[in-house]
């Protein structure tokens, strides 16, 4: 089974970035900074993660849904309102944050042992565009703090417009499948992607 079209397009989208920078970017095997801390997805990227647990061998897929589901127990401890809205798009700021900080030392549930991806092939979009720091016209920032110097090559007119047209299909894809699901909201935190039961609505 190969990823959607869009999380392939990504993909191909940052190598193409990435060399264009001369490989200068720290993402590489090995380097699990981003692999690390809560953080929010969209629905669409949990359909790719639900697609690529099929995937996976019952022994592998169970352990990955058990670290999902011990780290949501947790979670809707800290934050109750979970329990009858998974969705986070309509949260204040500060109460996400809060969050993202307490449990910054989470590891993602698809981070295997030896520091791979169990899911690389099916991974978010997020986890597929990480590390190109962003470039508002007038300044290029850093995209992670493993990046201590950002790349003194800019990217190319043509790669940034492809960033902005990637970002306009996934808009218009999480749309599409919000109205398909009837999902009350597009972003919930990481661990709900893994649980085949966290549902969208």
């Amino acid at each position: 089974m190969r990823p959607a079209p869009l999380f392939e397009k990504t993909a191909q989208w940052f190598h193409r970035a990435n060399a264009s920078l001369l490989g200068t970017l720290p993402c590489a095997q090995g380097c699990t900074h981003c692999c690390i801390g809560l953080f929010p997805v969209t629905i669409l990227d949990r359909q790719e993660i639900q697609r690529g647990l099929r995937t996976l061998p019952d022994e592998q897929r169970e352990r990955i849904e058990r670290t999902a589901a011990g780290q949501l127990t947790v979670l809707t401890a800290a934050a109750p309102q979970l329990n009858t809205n998974r969705f986070i798009d309509q949260w204040p700021e500060e109460k996400s944050e809060q969050l993202i900080e307490q449990f910054d030392t989470w590891p993602c549930p698809a981070l295997e042992q030896d520091g791979s991806c169990g899911l690389y092939e099916f991974r978010p979009l997020a986890c597929r565009s990480m590390g190109v720091p962003p470039d508002d016209g007038v300044c290029v920032g850093g995209a992670c703090a493993v990046q201590t110097s950002v790349p003194l090559i800019r990217l190319s007119k043509t790669i940034r417009e492809e960033e902005n047209h990637l970002a306009g299909m996934e808009a218009e894809e999480i749309e599409v499948l919000r109205r398909h699901e009837g999902a009350e909201g597009e972003e919930l935190f990481l661990p709900y992607a893994f649980l085949p039961d966290s549902g969208t609505r």
